[in-house]
């Protein structure tokens, strides 16, 4: 898993650099259960590439200000620019998703907003932005062990809201909500890619294998740079004048 790890860390940097290169936009979707693993998948991606070109954008509830806006609005400015890769932990989808399900949209506002998805995304396409759209599937057995793994592990208990306990009740909702999504946006411009995510490391290299291939790059032309000689005088520093943190390891 390491090894492979590492190849495509190395492949994503030269799509970065062909991105920032190319003024390419990309954005990418992350979809999926609570548990599926989609912040694993987001790490997996952007942990040794620059944060000045991947940008994950996860936004909270939204404002009573934002709620009287154009559903949409509040992801627009996110939307890459020349030389960006946008991945979004969550997306507008939540209305597809968590607002039907527990009830905060009510029927007419899903459907209207499915109707409108295809034409949204579609304008976003138009606009020059390579859109990718990966729904991670996790099977309810697979789930629980990962929530109940949240629940015994100090690290991870931030995880879970007392919302994400309710959704896991829900189990049908979601899978008809899905069901649903699918049928409505998936298109010939914005296609979903499912991921099976029961295997955390395979769904990683899978899923970075598959970006990788949808996102034409090449090797960016760069000028070998070597280390310039130096004369150093070698100083401590002045305790006098900062507070050291104490050696404790």
């Amino acid at each position: 898993y390491a090894k492979a790890m590492r190849e495509l860390h190395e492949e994503l940097v030269a799509m970065q650099e062909w991105v920032r290169h190319k003024g390419l936009k990309v954005c990418v979707v992350f979809e999926g259960r609570d548990g599926a693993g989609k912040g694993g998948c987001i790490k997996a991606i952007t942990e040794r590439v620059s944060p000045r070109v991947f940008r994950v954008v996860a936004l909270p509830a939204p404002t009573e200000r934002e709620k009287s806006q154009m559903y949409f609005q509040r992801y627009m400015p996110h939307l890459p620019a020349a030389g960006e890769v946008v991945i979004f932990d969550r997306s507008w989808y939540n209305r597809a998703g968590v607002e039907r399900v527990m009830g905060f949209a009510p029927g007419k506002l899903v459907k209207r907003f499915l109707e409108m998805v295809p034409l949204v995304e579609k304008a976003i396409v138009d606009s020059g932005v390579i859109l990718l759209k990966y729904w991670l599937e996790v099977s309810p057995d697979e789930q629980t062990r990962r929530l109940e793994g949240r629940i015994d592990d100090p690290r991870k208990i931030w995880k879970l809201s007392p919302m994400d306990i309710e959704s896991y009740t829900k189990w049908d909702d979601y899978t008809e909500a899905r069901d649903a999504m699918f049928e409505a946006t998936h298109t010939a411009w914005a296609p979903w890619h499912v991921v099976h995510s029961d295997d955390k490391e395979k769904a990683r290299l899978n899923l970075i294998r598959h970006l990788l291939s949808m996102v034409p790059h090449e090797e960016a032309p760069r000028e070998k740079v070597k280390l310039p000689k130096r004369k150093v005088e070698a100083k401590p520093v002045p305790a006098e004048h900062v507070v050291l943190v104490p050696e404790h390891y």
